[in-house]
């Protein structure tokens, strides 16, 4: 624990202590001198040791040979411990006694205090033991912490620390901050892009994994799009800045992470929770097998002191405290309450090397448990890149006049399918001959060209128009365009299924997912081609953004059947089960939806502030394997969760119940404190370890 944790309120879980987040834990110094400390105390502990059980104490102090033992024994324990013996006295103080300083300071230092016991065994030895394999396990889950956060910080090192600008005819070196939207700055080979922008000189190839988990580099040309915190590899480039450094996509992932520990699972705060129950009830439990026997056994036999009772030179007392501070030191929860929240904060980490940026523990453990996955169909599935694939033409129209008014009509939209209207013009949009233009969500748009009304957009827009017109096979997205009130002519716009969208979906079922659906605003006919070639379990065509969250609820169980009907699907839910839900899509369109799902996953959010705001989970490339890969790391982490729980309080209350009735000693505590905590330190550090 770091030393500000000593004082803080944050009783055993340093996972999520704000101290040892800014401290990153403990710095290397720190360590270094904890680790040395350590170091010298054992080999003073296992000196003494040596002495003892050679007979070299005795030889030499003879009958003061049991308090020279207790002298030599005493020294590796105050070297080891006694940081936690303050801790435990100003937490005391401050009424935040019972944790665990307090535990093994109690247990420690009664066992130092049997020496008031001469007839007794005497137990220096574990008493300085079980202080110092404590602290060395304290160091272990520093260490443990440590190299959590610098998996973390080593994939997430992405924050620049300057930005060049031109100044006077130089480039000059300033802070990120300084640098404003549309200011241009230059990145070099080599250096981290400092800000989101557009390349507006140069080209070359961006290193994009630290973001995206993905080894391959991408070339960035003029027009392109570039993402902060990626590693400029081969050219020098001039840069246009599209954001100020706070609204950043390093800044907004940097936050993301950092606030990561706070939300925490279910199992994580149940266990924080127990821990304080659990405390008191043992340090009562372990005080009563302390005091009560003896005082029953004394009045039994007139003798209070205890010598008589034990009639072999020994003492009730010695024995049953004994027993009491056996008791304690394996009460002690700290193999829970270090390792359940480090292997939660190790499976964040571990899922952020590979570019999946989760939220918190809490989204970890909901996205272990889903059985339903819900997949957007554009940017999601297939690739968001549109293209004219086919045009029907009306009689009176041409396919050129046809594809001036769309291209017209859709020129100050960005959509996707505009842009593709756009790329099959083949002349020069005029704005100037646009005198109005009215978007409708989800219907189309309205403009007025050259005083000509056109309508381009779906069946519906042409319906809410009282427009007639002829529908089609085509397998594609149609977009109807109407001149004056009068059918003109179809444009189809295919759009490209994403090579790894069905190893998705096979990944996902053998990940145990039962349903994997999706819902879409494009037509039936698209919609089922999709499905098919996928091998999806169901999908919902014809859908508004409304309909979506509707059909969202009915499909977790929690809505009616409305949206059924509109969505074209022969697919059904059982409405007597609520399904565990969990919605991909691309965060910018999708955003209600990803809110209210059991889990929001954003795809390909790598430069969208709707996406880091909105979901649960970001995906920082477009590849929709990655949402298996999300589900297994999830399962995969709460396994180590619940091996660390059944684990910890197995051997926990098997030695409880020795303890109780004198048969586990004080080495053996040891282990079932110290031990134990160890291996659960271990087997929580497995959940780091992802391959990019």
């Amino acid at each position: 624990m770091c030393d500000a944790c000593h004082s803080c309120e944050h009783e055993h879980d340093h996972v999520g202590c704000e101290h040892c987040a800014a401290a990153g834990t403990q710095s290397s110094d720190t360590l270094r001198r904890w680790r040395d400390r350590i170091i010298v105390a054992l080999v003073i502990f296992f000196a003494a040791l040596v002495c003892e059980g050679a007979g070299l104490i005795e030889l030499a102090f003879g009958q003061y040979s049991l308090y020279a033992e207790f002298a030599l024994f005493l020294i590796p324990f105050l070297i080891s411990g006694y940081d936690v013996l303050i801790e435990a006295a100003k937490k005391l103080a401050h009424g935040h006694g019972l944790d665990e300083s307090f535990l093994m300071s109690v247990a420690t230092l009664g066992a130092f205090a049997l020496v008031l016991f001469p007839d007794t065994e005497p137990h220096m030895a574990e008493g300085a033991a079980v202080m110092l394999f404590y602290q060395v396990g304290e160091l272990f889950q520093s260490y443990a912490v440590g190299k959590s956060r610098k998996s973390i910080s080593d994939m997430m090192d992405i924050a620049p620390e300057f930005a060049k600008v031109m100044a006077d005819g130089q480039l000059k070196q300033v802070d990120p901050y300084e640098v404003s939207v549309g200011d241009v700055f230059v990145v070099k080979p080599g250096e981290r892009i400092p800000l989101d922008g557009v390349v507006q000189d140069g080209e070359s190839q961006v290193d994009t994994s630290a973001l995206t988990g993905e080894p391959a580099p991408r070339t960035a040309h003029v027009g392109d799009e570039v993402i902060s915190g990626c590693v400029n590899l081969t050219g020098t480039i001039s840069v246009k800045a599209t954001s100020a450094y706070e609204n950043s996509t390093v800044s907004r992932i940097l936050e993301l992470v950092e606030n990561a520990a706070e939300k925490k699972a279910r199992t994580e705060s149940f266990i924080t929770r127990f821990a304080r129950v659990y405390t008191p009830i043992v340090v009562g439990l372990a005080a009563a097998i302390a005091v009560l026997p003896p005082l029953v056994i004394g009045m039994a036999t007139g003798d209070l002191s205890g010598t008589a009772a034990a009639g072999d030179g020994g003492n009730v007392w010695a024995d049953w405290i004994l027993r009491g501070l056996t008791f304690l030191v394996v009460s002690c929860p700290c193999a829970l309450v270090i390792s359940v929240p480090l292997s939660f904060f190790g499976g964040i980490g571990g899922a952020s090397r590979a570019g999946i940026l989760v939220k918190g523990s809490n989204y970890l453990e909901m996205l272990s448990k889903v059985d339903t996955v819900v997949f957007d169909k554009t940017g999601t599935l297939t690739s968001g890149t549109f293209a004219v694939t086919e045009i029907s033409v009306a009689d009176g129209f041409t396919k050129e006049q046809l594809l001036d008014y769309a291209a017209h009509a859709e020129a100050l939209s960005n959509h996707p399918i505009a842009v593709s209207i756009q790329k099959a013009y083949d002349g020069t949009v005029d704005l100037e001959r646009v005198s109005s233009n009215e978007e409708t969500g989800g219907h189309g748009v309205k403009a007025v060209i050259d005083g000509d009304i056109v309508l381009v957009g779906n069946g519906r827009l042409m319906y809410l128009h009282n427009v007639d017109y002829e529908t089609h096979e085509f397998i594609g997205t149609q977009v109807h365009v109407a001149v004056n009130g009068r059918h003109a002519g179809t444009l189809v716009i295919g759009d490209t299924v994403k090579e790894d969208s069905q190893q998705a979906i096979g990944d996902l079922h053998r990940e145990g997912i039962g349903r994997a659906v999706m819902l879409t605003g494009d037509a039936r006919p698209v919609a089922e081609a999709v499905a098919e070639r996928l091998g999806l379990d169901g999908y919902y065509a014809d859908l508004l953004p409304q309909d979506k969250v509707a059909l969202l609820e009915e499909i977790m169980g929690e809505g009616g059947s409305s949206a059924e009907s509109a969505s074209g699907s022969d697919s059904a839910t059982d409405p007597k089960r609520r399904h565990v839900v969990a919605f991909v899509g691309d965060g910018i369109n999708d955003a209600p939806v990803l809110t209210r799902a059991d889990v929001g996953i954003a795809m390909g959010a790598m430069g969208s502030d709707a996406a880091i705001e909105a979901a649960d989970v970001v995906l920082m490339d477009d590849r929709p394997t990655q949402v298996a890969r999300a589900v297994r790391l999830a399962k995969r982490t709460m396994r180590i969760v619940w091996q660390n729980i059944i684990f910890a309080l197995g051997i926990k209350f098997a030695v409880l119940v020795l303890a109780a009735f004198g048969i586990a000693n004080m080495w053996m505590a040891v282990f079932a404190d110290v031990g134990v905590a160890v291996l659960a330190i271990l087997n929580a550090m497995r959940a780091m370890h992802v391959k990019r």
